[in-house]
């Protein structure tokens, strides 16, 4: 009985598996890049690093901004080792939990690159056990993951406009569903009691908000912003503290996630695909386009939710561009 019950579940994991892996959307433009700049943040592993690969062998300059200098760099040499449309590869120190490192990127790109075609935000982290502030008193993964790439966006948004048409690429997340509620004045747990799960699910629901008032105040520019989940996925930063819910959530995607290299899939579909030419202020998953919650479609949240990170970042007037 037992034998029988063990084989019945096996058979009812692969076949689930097999079936979430063979419905997941692929990018299938075959749309070169050559001459076309992206910035893709994070871009040393994970669905990030699968991402550059793609646009390096589509020809295009990429720039990997990472924390990790020494671990990029070899991945930059074997991308450019692999690169056969001649695309090329830089390296460039990007912390986004780290509003100064952040502006020195920044001022580094806008001194050496004339255009940007596409910027993908897809850096990020799960929330650490314990509450971290940053030295800027921002929650660590908040800023991470929505208040970095808010100023970073901001700061190289001028030079996206002046290389239109551009595109933005906001990596979010299904767990923004996880959110029912968005108090502005405790993003960072001012007014509340600090649980692991929040702070990621808030953050990607940011994300999404953030895509949304982007967009509608780049109406016209020839600039799109978008947001996406990109499945669920077995990369670097999935589970990186041994709990109880982290080890049970680990066993659950070695059964059943996507690869990163199925997971870079939308990324890759936004930042080249003819058919989301001119899309803007979407939400995609498997290479379509889908609803978000009804949360993340507020749009009166995602102009103050704008407005909140414009004063915790300290964005100067000389810094805004839309």
């Amino acid at each position: 009985m037992l034998f029988e019950v063990l084989v019945t579940l096996v058979v009812l994991v692969v076949s689930v598996r097999v079936w979430y892996l063979t419905t997941s959307g692929r990018c299938h433009s075959t749309r070169s890049m050559k001459g076309k700049t992206v910035i893709v943040t994070g871009g040393s592993a994970g669905i990030g690093l699968h991402t550059a690969e793609d646009l390096v062998r589509r020809g295009a300059r990429v720039i990997l901004a990472c924390r990790n200098l020494e671990k990029a760099c070899k991945v930059a040499a074997q991308l450019k080792a692999e690169a056969s449309q001649g695309g090329e590869v830089a390296v460039r120190r990007l912390d986004t939990s780290d509003l100064n490192s952040i502006r020195t990127f920044a001022k580094e790109i806008l001194d050496t690159e004339k255009r940007i075609h596409v910027l993908i935000n897809n850096a990020g982290i799960i929330a650490p056990p314990e509450k971290v502030m940053t030295n800027e008193g921002l929650e660590l993964t908040m800023a991470t993951n929505h208040f970095g790439h808010f100023l970073l966006t901001n700061l190289l948004l001028e030079r996206l406009k002046q290389s239109a048409p551009s595109r933005i690429v906001n990596v979010s997340s299904l767990s923004h569903a996880g959110v029912s509620s968005l108090d502005l004045n405790s993003l960072n747990f001012e007014k509340e009691v600090y649980r692991q799960r929040v702070p990621y699910n808030r953050s990607k629901l940011c994300n999404i908000l953030f895509s949304l008032e982007l967009a509608r105040r780049l109406e016209g520019s020839g600039v799109t912003a978008n947001s996406l989940h990109p499945g669920a996925v077995k990369t670097d930063i999935l589970i990186p503290y041994h709990t109880i819910h982290g080890m049970i959530l680990k066993l659950v995607f070695i059964l059943w996630a996507k690869d990163s290299e199925l997971g870079a899939q939308t990324n890759i579909y936004l930042a080249v695909s003819e058919e989301v030419e001119g899309v803007s202020g979407r939400y995609f998953r498997d290479c379509k386009q889908v609803k978000p919650t009804k949360l993340a479609r507020d749009k009166d949240l995602a102009k103050r939710l704008w407005e909140v990170s414009e004063k915790a970042v300290k964005l100067r007037p000389e810094e805004k561009f839309c």
